[in-house]
């Protein structure tokens, strides 16, 4: 009989997940390992073998421990619903002119269904993950806030887990630094591991080209789309681009031209294959518009609540007001924020607790 519960725990064979798998099992729990597969590269003709939670020597690592600890390891081979959920919805976003993060749809809406699924199946009471985020009860409410590294806070793309699963869910690394960890996983004999490389690619695109992936995706892309005007922000052409869809709020470089100063993308409108170009300042925004809002520390906000919102991953966030819309939330800025993306994630913190976020769907001048 275990000390904790039965408890099913997602290894990707790389450090932060076997570290929690090894921490769970010494705590007590009794572990059942799940590796999920979400991604063939081999056949994708990209430049560079696949790495991550796909390839296979991370799935060997993963069940070694498992064999080294005695518990179960299960592979399970998610490819069709990853690519109909995350990879489809990466080239759609694109196509439509929007910045998609895989990432945190993946975590929502594909890993953590296949969790809880397969944990139901195998009577665990629990799931746990190596993300470095922490997660507490607070009279039935189930909210995730900011690990205690900062530097590998993962709590930006977990905004979307529904309640009902974060009540399932354990997230054994919140409490330790990354160097930490790594010393456990030292201590513990699994020197090879501890000098793993950490991988900060999408997981379907290793080479980190999304435009050669979109391309090979969509071949008819780049012949259709080519030759698109650049603009300025009076509606003057100033050269020529590649394709709306190989271009992102923000960017400066790869821009393909020489403009004699810096310039950067300050807005893409897909349906005229048009790429507007601003200077720095061009790129700030008074507010934005989030939908598809999952909340997670208030089952409701009210208006005019005061947030700090983050815009992308490593942002440091900003102090904001949050408003109610029709299905929307309303984010009002405390000063100007640069190069708010639509298809990005906003997340709305108060402290280091996550209220939760959405989608970036537009963003404003007051």
């Amino acid at each position: 009989m275990s000390k904790h519960g039965k408890i099913l725990v997602a290894m990707s064979g790389g450090i932060d997940s076997t570290v929690a798998a090894l921490m769970l099992h010494n705590d007590g729990y009794e572990v059942v390992g799940i590796t999920m597969k979400t991604w063939d590269y081999a056949g994708s003709g990209g430049s560079k073998k696949e790495t991550g939670c796909c390839n296979l020597d991370s799935i060997n690592d993963a069940r070694q421990l498992a064999v080294d600890l005695g518990f179960p390891h299960y592979i399970v081979d998610i490819r069709e619903e990853f690519g109909e959920s995350v990879i489809e919805n990466f080239v759609e976003e694109y196509i439509a002119g929007r910045t998609p993060n895989p990432c945190v749809l993946c975590n929502t809406h594909i890993k953590w269904s296949a969790l809880i699924r397969r944990a139901k199946q195998m009577d665990c009471e629990f799931i746990a993950t190596g993300h470095y985020a922490h997660i507490r009860d607070d009279l039935g409410r189930y909210i995730i806030s900011k690990a205690i590294d900062d530097t590998k806070d993962q709590s930006y793309v977990l905004w979307g887990i529904a309640q009902e699963n974060l009540a399932m869910t354990r997230f054994p690394l919140g409490e330790f630094k990354k160097s930490e960890v790594r010393a456990m996983c030292l201590e513990w004999g699994y020197k090879d591991l501890a000098k793993k490389s950490e991988s900060y690619e999408i997981c379907f695109i290793p080479d980190n080209d999304y435009r050669g992936f979109l391309k090979r995706r969509v071949p008819a892309l780049e012949a259709n789309l080519k030759g698109g005007n650049f603009s300025n922000s009076r509606g003057e052409v100033i050269g020529e681009h590649e394709g709306y869809p190989f271009y992102t709020i923000g960017q400066r470089k790869g821009l393909g031209t020489a403009f004699g100063k810096p310039v950067f993308v300050t807005d893409i409108i897909a349906e005229t294959n048009s790429v507007v170009l601003g200077s720095d300042d061009d790129l700030k925004r008074s507010g934005m518009i989030v939908g598809k809002i999952n909340l997670q520390k208030y089952a409701s906000i009210t208006d005019g609540m005061a947030a700090v919102a983050k815009v992308r991953y490593k942002d440091s966030g900003t102090a904001c007001r949050l408003y109610n819309g029709d299905g929307n939330i309303r984010v009002e800025f405390d000063e100007g924020v640069k190069a708010i993306a639509p298809g990005q994630s906003a997340v709305f913190y108060e402290d280091d607790d996550v209220i939760g976020g959405g989608i970036i769907q537009s963003s404003f001048v007051l």
